[in-house]
């Protein structure tokens, strides 16, 4: 789905912020509920579905693809087809803004035998696709696209699958469960070795739908073996509230003097929660209240307060891929803290929604932060409570995270701070301004 007109908007100075902050449903546990629902037999029922416009596009595409998604009262009900009983679509699958989902679904439809053709918004469309269909081409896949992999871009399903081992070049979690969602319907065994662990949603949702998947460490990495062709078994799953949306009234609240938001029911899968151990780290005064287990993944009540004293340090490149999507606003608690504040091995945010490092960098530099960037890393030279003056039109480049991030930093800067186009947010947290106002921020 395409974005309406540029809506900009401005966030100023504010009191304090305090209260409870209910963010959406996890986006990632959200696009996996109903692919993998709509690949089991019977009915999948799911409740905390994040309903941003992402998700709502992966389950238009599920319906294209033979399954029946529909929301009852406050619960999504899905009646799956099977594995290997999706259909070919009539149409072009609209997948948005959404780089998760047209990857997991050319995943899920490669070992089909027919065409699928993807597309999405400007800014989907300049994502390389590469990365996703190189390995789909070990199964029997054909994709056709743009050059340099882009969108749009007609994936011919391979009409007699292989099983295919895959090493995985960079850390993705997004390349994992695209090869591992194509090797359901392989037969045999479909494995895939990640160098780096990166956030393993697919792998315990595929074992609670009931795929037979094992994981191990080996001296090469992290290897996920996945026995083809199981019959999956429809579930009712809960979705934890989404870590990377709570990072923003989480670090509202670190910067506004003040401020104390509590953030419930978030999840804490170790291979997502790495912003919150690296704020730990700079100080911040970060509790987690509560902690127990949901649905197969670790859940807490977050608090955060004002915290006055953090300081910059050197967050371990190891950590990228447990914190990539929350690389954006915690340069901006950075510009924040005492000292420097320094992000390597972050490579993978020059191609997301946009360039992130270079869209938060010139953002920053016009907010009056020196900043430093290479090719994989940047630092940022923290200001201190208070000090940052703010005062810029910050261009956002069809980005939700970036959008929010200033936003978020325009309630602590001296003078406000407007982004060009706020419409991106609805993407992932459509209900962003509301909660933020609720808790006492200044929009305007």
């Amino acid at each position: 789905m395409s974005h309406g007109p540029a809506t900009p908007l401005t966030a100023a100075t504010a009191g304090p912020l305090s209260g409870t902050a209910h963010v959406p449903g996890d986006k990632s546990i959200s696009h996996r509920s109903l692919i993998l629902g709509a690949m089991a037999v019977g009915e999948t029922r799911i409740t905390g579905l994040l309903e941003g416009q992402d998700v709502l596009d992966t389950g238009r595409a599920m319906r294209a693809f033979g399954a029946s998604v529909e929301k009852e009262g406050e619960t999504w009900v899905v009646h799956g087809v099977g594995v290997g009983g999706l259909m070919e679509p009539e149409g072009v699958i609209d997948c948005g803004n959404s780089g998760t989902g047209v990857r997991l679904l050319m995943g899920a439809a490669a070992t089909h035998g027919f065409a699928v053709t993807y597309t999405g918004d400007a800014s989907l469309r300049k994502r390389p696709m590469a990365r996703v269909t190189d390995p789909l081409a070990k199964f029997g896949a054909v994709a056709h696209g743009r050059s340099g992999g882009r969108l749009p871009m007609t994936v011919v399903g391979a009409s007699t699958p292989v099983p295919v081992r895959y090493a995985t070049p960079v850390p993705s979690a997004q390349v994992k469960s695209a090869v591992l969602l194509a090797g359901l319907n392989a037969p045999g065994e479909t494995v895939v070795v990640e160098r780096e662990a990166t956030r393993d949603h697919s792998e315990r949702m595929l074992a609670g739908f009931g795929a037979e998947i094992a994981v191990r460490d080996t001296s090469d990495g992290r290897e996920i073996t996945l026995v083809g062709r199981p019959e999956l078994a429809p579930q009712t799953i809960a979705v934890p509230r989404d870590p990377s949306s709570a990072a923003f009234p989480v670090c509202a609240a670190l910067i506004v003097p003040g401020s104390d938001v509590l953030v419930p029911n978030i999840g804490l899968n170790p291979t997502r929660a790495g912003l919150f151990e690296t704020l730990r780290e700079m100080g911040a005064d970060l509790v987690y209240e509560n902690p127990r287990e949901e649905g197969g993944e670790p859940v807490a009540d977050l608090r955060a307060r004002f915290s006055p004293d953090m300081k910059g340090i050197e967050v371990p490149p190891t950590r990228a891929a447990s914190m990539i999507d929350e690389y954006p606003i915690l340069s901006v608690v950075a510009a924040h803290a005492a000292g420097t504040t320094v992000m390597r091995g972050v490579a993978e945010l020059r191609v997301k929604e946009c360039d992130r490092i270079d869209a938060m960098a010139a953002g920053l530099r016009d907010c009056g932060v020196a900043v430093r960037d290479g090719a994989d890393w940047w630092e940022v030279d923290g200001r201190g409570p208070g000090g940052v003056p703010g005062g810029a039109m910050v261009a956002v480049h069809l980005d939700h995270r970036i959008a929010m991030s200033f936003l978020c930093a325009g309630l602590a800067a001296r003078d406000p701070i407007t982004v060009d186009d706020a419409t991106p947010i609805a993407t992932s947290f459509p209900v962003f301004r509301d909660l933020m106002e609720t808790l006492g921020a200044s929009f305007r």
